[in-house]
């Protein structure tokens, strides 16, 4: 059973960049999406970026599209979320998860397994 751990976030100004960085502790399998969730609208969370481990292929929500850019380290078993242009809408509590799909964020019991979340919060 992979397990994730998360480190980064913080506090920003609105402008600034932010770094994320999940760690799994067993390699992914190829088949395997992980991503980034936040908690949206109605405190259902919602997919905020995520890449799948084999092919790399990402996925972005509109909102961050332009401005964040997922990224794994298949030596390390890491997946990084860099947050540039941030915004004070971005303020929220970012969760690394790993699933076979996208819907892990909306169907928290899809996802295989969670990081403990990492605060990020930014000013205007």
């Amino acid at each position: 059973q992979v397990q994730l751990g998360e480190s980064g976030g913080g506090l920003a100004q609105a402008g600034d960049s932010l770094r994320l960085s999940c760690a799994a502790s067993g390699r992914p399998y190829s088949s395997h999406v992980l991503g980034w969730c936040r908690q949206g609208f109605g405190n259902k969370r919602e997919l905020v970026a995520a890449i799948r481990w084999g092919s790399g292929r990402t996925y972005y929500a509109d909102s961050v599209k332009g401005r964040f850019t997922i990224s794994k380290d298949s030596a390390k078993n890491t997946v990084d979320l860099q947050m540039n242009s941030l915004q004070p809408e971005d303020t929220n509590v970012y969760y690394c998860a790993v699933g076979s799909g996208l819907d892990y964020c909306q169907y928290p019991l899809r996802g295989f397994a969670w990081g403990q979340g990492t605060q990020v919060t930014v000013s205007s």
